[in-house]
């Protein structure tokens, strides 16, 4: 029977041929590492079989191309960009370091289609939750149009606990990512509520719509049922290679159902990496203001600004 020091000299030959690299030394080159990185790219260790999260390392400082021509340009576009730049590669295959990066990510981001927002945070924030006519995950993906409706329970569950004719309804929908609005929601709402009373505004915290297995047009099917004027709808973006947390905000004025794209005003990019939470929530909080102001929204709300 092999003993857990045999297993741990095993792994240990295994991740050095792997990374071609002995794991007593970083993981990464100190000499092709930006300097302010520093810190952040730990050495490997290993302790009851365990590696360092990969996924800790801040691709924007990884740099692994020895003897770089312009070192420093190279830095300075990589720190303005998540791209994978600056990888480089063992033959013409990427470096096992860089490869099993790209495949954490991935699984982050399949991870945040299929998975689901927790329960404890929907009634922590004390969400009026409800549901679209797909069953589950599966069906949500293969039938957007399902995502858009809801049935009849659903649609008594609205009628029964959402205010009608409010000027401000928010929405939140799980989306293509439940990690987005997990790791947003808590910070965004009070923004969105604080910049609001600054134009003698608000919205009501115990009508706001949890909405599973979402789509961004069931806002017009709400926008139906309550006749708010304005509906601000916090729904999960189809997650990439980057973050998988990333939230958009969609905004319009007195939706319906049937009507055109260009009606609704789009905020994109809401996660730590892109427009932080708490400023995308000012930001929406002004533009539900102008759109009071001038019953308008989406392309119609650009021609009159």
């Amino acid at each position: 029977m092999v003993d857990n020091n045999e297993i741990k000299s095993m792994i240990v030959s295994i991740l050095e041929e792997m990374t071609e690299t002995k794991t007593s030394k970083p993981l990464v080159d100190e000499k092709t590492t930006n300097p302010t990185s520093q810190g952040i790219i730990k050495e490997a260790q290993i302790e009851d079989g365990m590696i360092d999260d990969i996924t800790e390392v801040d691709i924007r400082k990884q740099f692994l191309v020895p003897d770089p021509v312009d070192r420093e340009g190279y830095l300075k576009m990589k720190s303005k960009t998540p791209a994978r730049l600056g990888l480089w590669r063992s033959g013409p295959r990427y470096k096992t370091q860089s490869m099993l990066r790209f495949r954490a990510d991935h699984a982050a981001a399949q991870d945040a289609v299929f998975s689901y927002v927790s329960e404890d945070l929907i009634k922590a924030m004390n969400f009026v939750e409800v549901a679209t006519k797909c069953r589950d995950k599966d069906e949500y993906v293969t039938r957007p149009d399902l995502g858009r409706q809801f049935d009849e329970e659903n649609t008594a569950k609205i009628n029964q606990h959402v205010k009608p004719n409010q000027k401000v309804q928010v929405i939140v929908g799980d989306g293509l990512s439940s990690a987005a609005i997990e790791a947003n929601i808590k910070e965004i709402l009070p923004s969105i509520k604080q910049g609001l009373k600054m134009f003698g505004l608000d919205f009501d915290e115990e009508s706001v719509v949890f909405i599973k297995h979402a789509r961004v047009p069931a806002m017009d099917q709400i926008g139906d049922l309550t006749n708010a004027e304005v509906i601000c709808y916090l729904i999960g973006e189809r997650p990439g290679l980057v973050t998988a947390e990333s939230m958009s905000a969609y905004i319009a004025y007195k939706p319906t159902v049937g009507m055109p794209e260009a009606r609704r005003t789009v905020i994109s990019n809401i996660h730590s990496g892109g427009t932080p939470a708490v400023e995308a929530g000012a930001y929406i909080a002004e533009l539900i203001h102008k759109m009071l102001e001038h019953k308008k929204s989406g392309i119609d709300l650009k021609e009159v600004e």
